[in-house]
């Protein structure tokens, strides 16, 4: 029996793909085997010594201690693209709002309230005040061409906008997805240049913190509307705020705020609606579910942010994983203690990413004893191995 942990609310339609006769599902669980959520910050939680794997709902996994969980030997998994249609349609919102005033248009009118009659003759004589430009013939600048660049890229594109994309670590995966109306710029300056309009959409990481700077401002047209769905630490609030006051930037919708946007003008603040939608929550966590049945019941590894891809088809008897330091001669050394124990490998799978590697063995035993797993721990460098009974 696996115990599954929810740290947050996860929708039905992906719990109910856990069965009952093999797993117990709650919010208060000890010992877990796994733990799925959305939005917990899991930094200063204590990871029980019986956690194997975390899957995040959603593809932002900043509020889980990745490295912590990768020394002791705990997948973390995201799911990348399950949210992608909902976090594209409010980018579309966003460069429709940040081009038309609707916001401010709409404040208005509610502010109306109590002048009855006159508020048709008031509406129509206050409206030029929330005049704006059309999107269509304007340039869009893509930084990120993943699962929702690549969807903003081409709904801007058949709705007429001139897109041009830029990402270095683009996929084929996603590449073969791109619309062929949309431009390729090989560096970011001559991308920033065109812009009327600059949507970003890469994750946070070290080297992307305060990506959007007063260097990468410089290079923008006055007047330039930049739109952020990814995650707030993507644009130095500092250099924004110097950027509208010169009138660099004329409008900046986020949907990460924090005190600093929400006492900015010409900033445009919702509060993380990106994948709050039915379809998004249904979709991460169908996809976080069947990653985490698919790790504890086989082994196998899809969408970790912290190991290497790996999957294989069992060829029954029993399976043994294993998660190393990638040095020379460990799959010799595991070779070895498998031998001593009268273990057939029968199929293996060694793949590596970064310093670490990770091993699926199918052995011809329908049982392994339990000194096997304490023998292959002992060897320097391999700090996770599970055993997978027959």
């Amino acid at each position: 029996m696996f115990k599954i942990q929810t740290l947050n609310k996860i929708d039905t339609d992906g719990l109910n793909l856990f069965p009952l006769s093999d797993y117990e599902i709650a919010s208060e669980l000890p010992n877990p085997d796994a733990i799925v959520l959305r939005s917990f910050k899991m930094h200063d939680m204590e990871l029980p010594s019986s956690l194997k794997a975390i899957a995040r709902a959603g593809a932002g996994v900043n509020n889980i201690p990745i490295e912590k969980c990768t020394n002791e030997g705990i997948v973390v998994f995201n799911t990348p693209g399950a949210n992608a249609n909902g976090v594209k349609e409010l980018v579309l919102a966003g460069l429709l709002i940040s081009s038309r005033d609707v916001v401010g248009g709409v404040n208005w009118a509610k502010s109306l309230v109590g002048k009855g009659d006159e508020v048709g003759s008031l509406i129509e004589k206050g409206k030029t005040n929330f005049a704006g430009q059309e999107i269509k013939g304007k340039t869009l600048a893509v930084i990120g061409l993943g699962a929702i660049g690549v969807l903003v890229a081409n709904a801007a594109s058949s709705l007429g906008m001139k897109v041009i994309g830029y990402d270095p670590y683009m996929s084929v995966k996603h590449a073969l997805k791109l619309s062929r109306n949309v431009t390729w710029a090989e560096g970011i300056q001559p991308l920033l240049s065109q812009a009327d309009y600059v949507t970003i959409n890469v994750p946070l990481t070290p080297d992307t913190k305060n990506y959007i700077n007063k260097e990468k401002f410089a290079m923008m047209k006055d007047g330039v509307k930049i739109l952020n769905f990814a995650r707030g630490g993507l644009v130095d609030n500092a250099d924004l705020k110097v950027a509208i006051e010169a009138g660099k930037v004329s409008n900046y919708v986020t949907d990460f705020p924090n005190e600093e946007c929400l006492k900015m003008d010409k900033v445009i603040s919702i509060p993380h609606l990106g994948a709050s939608t039915k379809e998004s929550e249904t979709n991460c966590a169908i996809m976080a579910v069947n990653q985490v049945k698919e790790y504890l019941e086989s082994g196998n590894i899809i969408n970790s942010v912290n190991f290497p891809a790996a999957e294989m088809e069992r060829n029954g008897g029993s399976r043994i994983l294993i998660a190393n330091k990638n040095v020379p001669n460990m799959v010799g050394q595991i070779s070895t203690v498998l031998a001593a124990a009268g273990l057939n490998i029968e199929n293996m799978l060694n793949k590596k990413r970064d310093d670490i590697a990770y091993n699926i063995i199918d052995v011809d035993s329908d049982t392994i004893a339990d000194s096997v797993n304490e023998k292959l721990m002992a060897i320097d460098g391999i700090f996770m191995v599970r055993l997978i009974q027959g």
